[in-house]
């Protein structure tokens, strides 16, 4: 019965697993990409940048430059 049962509900359950697979993997990729340290730290270059041309406040750089450095730190 359990063969049977798979077969029958497969045409639903298929692209559900299959759409619930793909969403993890994009999780996982945007997590690696998020932690990477290259990728923090040209996030500071960026944000620098910004502070530089006036397009965000000092409070604003020193915000989010800690929540960058916090998670460099966590990294090592």
């Amino acid at each position: 019965m359990g063969v049977l049962r798979t077969l029958l509900t497969l045409p639903i359950k298929g692209p559900v697993n299959g759409g619930l697979w793909i969403a993890g993997k994009i999780h996982e990729t945007a997590e690696r990409e998020m932690n990477d340290p290259a990728a923090l730290r040209k996030m500071l270059v960026l944000l620098e940048q910004k502070l530089l041309a006036d397009e965000i406040s000092e409070q604003e750089y020193d915000d989010a430059e800690m929540e960058i450095l916090l998670r460099i730190k966590a990294l090592q």
